[in-house]
């Protein structure tokens, strides 16, 4: 039998710096997010994990 390991990759909630929008998000997201109040980015891909440039409030199992 082989054993399955577990996903590396979790789900963060993340708060806006300038709206103080509360949203999720995924930590590899391959695309950028934006914050769906004001606009503003607040996840970058580089293609591996991303750079968050929010608060991190908790991540998600």
């Amino acid at each position: 039998m082989r054993e399955i390991r577990e996903p590396t990759s979790k789900f963060i909630k993340i708060r806006c710096p300038k709206c103080k929008n509360e949203q999720i998000t995924f930590g590899k997201s391959s695309i950028e997010v934006k914050c769906l109040v004001c606009n503003k980015q607040l996840v970058a891909s580089t293609g591996g994990k991303s750079r968050i440039k929010a608060r991190i409030l908790e991540v998600l199992d």
